[in-house]
């Protein structure tokens, strides 16, 4: 059965984890409290601190300690949803303020097309926002790449180590699990596509990598879609 999609995981995928934990990381982390005090009567940004307080079991919590509680989960790296799009919010500001800009590997970029013309849809999933991927990939070196993307998936599929969210994916996009192949450099996410029958590859940037029981690749541009 032949690829009519390709879904590729961002963070030591298509993105250097070092921008993602050395750049994106601190930005947020610093910029946390100020932004929930000038937006804490945003819409978004309200549903978001209550939704931080039922997870933490602290109803009473005040924003000093909210903010406290999402610094701590940036430093465990948690992938919960109201820190995942609060984080999407803070970037957003640093990218229109040009502090920084997404990075993005160039054998990716120089694949997308080779993708496109063979009709192979590309979207992306991650544990980071939609709105921050979007963010990502359209404040480039490069330029702006939205435009080769079908769509984005994040937490509010499901969890990137669970089968149900490639079920769920693989739903939305109305394509058989095989027909799609997930790109990850995490072995246990390949696992959890693995078992919801997708076709998987693994992408190795780092030799010290856990490797998972699929076929590898160290560059996008040895994806062969025959």
């Amino acid at each position: 059965m032949s690829i009519r999609a390709i879904i590729v995981d961002t963070a030591g995928t298509t993105t250097d984890l070092n921008f993602i934990q050395d750049v994106l990381f601190p930005y947020s982390r610093k910029a946390m409290a100020e932004f929930l005090e000038q937006n804490q009567h945003n819409v978004v940004v309200d549903y978001c601190i209550s939704d931080v307080k039922d997870i933490a079991l602290e109803p009473d919590a005040t924003l000093e300690r909210v903010t406290e509680i999402l610094q701590q989960w940036i430093d465990e790296d948690r992938k919960l949803t109201p820190l995942k799009t609060l984080q999407g919010l803070i970037w957003k500001q640093g990218y229109n303020r040009v502090e920084f800009t997404g990075h993005i590997y160039p054998d990716f970029i120089d694949s997308i097309e080779r993708i496109k013309e063979k009709g192979i849809r590309i979207y992306s999933f991650s544990s980071g926002s939609v709105e921050a991927q979007k963010l990502l990939f359209s404040h480039t070196e490069a330029g702006d790449l939205t435009s080769s993307f079908n769509g984005h998936f994040d937490t509010r599929t499901g969890n990137k180590l669970d089968k149900q969210a490639y079920c769920n994916i693989c739903n939305t996009i109305s394509l058989k699990p095989k027909q799609i192949l997930f790109v990850s450099d995490v072995a246990e996410e390949l696992v959890a596509a693995e078992a919801a029958g997708m076709t998987t590859c693994q992408m190795i940037r780092f030799a010290d990598q856990r490797q998972a029981k699929c076929k590898k690749i160290s560059s996008f541009s040895e994806l062969t879609f025959d």
